[in-house]
């Protein structure tokens, strides 16, 4: 089966790769597992005989015969034809109310699915997640670095993170031009700082990194209308509020920060 470029899939072969995976994962019989994008099935086998209850998502029409036939008879494996930003991971386990979710993302698509993934983390407990090598740089950077970001801050408030190895190109085909790395991603069991509205939470950390060259006052007064606030001093007074030194750039802001300057502009509104 020829890989579509326009699904960005590459598919990975041989057994080293997808062995280690599977250690790290270490599925038990009877769990609910989500695989994103099963492909040829590398990953799939072992789950299956796991015995874990195994529901493949498929977006590929043309993979899905093939995935059928080679499982069919297993009664611990489930294949849905769907579109991961489409499905609602939580009615899809019922009726487990939680399970864990492994996955080669195809790069053009692996953040929005991340995103997807942690706005179901309520009933999900771990990802296992293969993804291009920028990508998990980013996640896992700690303040004051080029890479942390607008992911960084949104993974890094819902998810312990742990990088655990690079697969090089050469186990892909096709072989992409760069490296991939896995990383599992444990769902917090409470956010790791407390905000009064988790919408606002992210739009703010969006609106902080929207420009990572401007301070973070030239970024909220860009974006004040967007925080719902009256006027651009507003983020002069909850900066000063929290003690932030409005020259200083997004990129040197803890996860703990971002939350207090999302309650202070929340009440901020709250007195419009």
């Amino acid at each position: 089966m020829r890989a579509k470029r326009r699904l960005g899939q590459n598919f990975l072969t041989g057994t080293h790769f997808p062995d280690r995976i599977l250690r790290a994962l270490d599925p038990k019989a009877g769990e609910a597992i989500i695989e994103i994008g099963p492909g040829q099935g590398a990953l799939t086998q072992g789950l299956v005989e796991s015995g874990a209850r195994v529901i493949a998502i498929e977006l590929d029409a043309d993979l899905i015969p093939s995935l059928s036939d080679r499982f069919a008879g297993r009664p611990n494996f489930r294949l849905v034809e769907a579109d991961a930003l489409q499905v609602d991971f939580c009615d899809l386990i019922a009726p487990d109310s939680d399970a864990r979710v492994v996955a080669n993302l195809p790069y053009n698509v692996s953040t929005p699915i991340l995103q997807r993934l942690i706005a179901h983390r309520r009933c999900l407990a771990e990802l296992t997640l293969m993804l291009q090598r920028e990508v998990v740089d980013r996640i896992t950077a700690e303040p004051g670095g080029k890479e942390y970001g607008y992911l960084s801050v949104l993974v890094q408030m819902y998810c312990k993170t742990e990088r655990l190895f690079d697969v090089p190109p050469g186990a892909f085909r096709p072989a992409p031009k760069v490296f991939s790395s896995v990383v599992r991603l444990k769902i917090l069991p409470r956010p790791a700082a407390e905000v009064t509205d988790a919408a606002a939470f992210i739009e703010l950390t969006k609106i902080l990194f929207a420009q990572r060259r401007k301070t973070i006052f030239n970024n909220l007064r860009a974006g004040f209308e967007k925080l719902g606030l009256s006027d651009a001093a507003s983020a002069s007074r909850a900066l000063e509020a929290v003690e932030i030194d409005p020259r200083r750039r997004a990129e040197t802001m803890t996860v703990m920060e971002i939350a207090r300057l999302t309650d202070v502009l929340h009440a901020l509104r709250e007195e419009k």
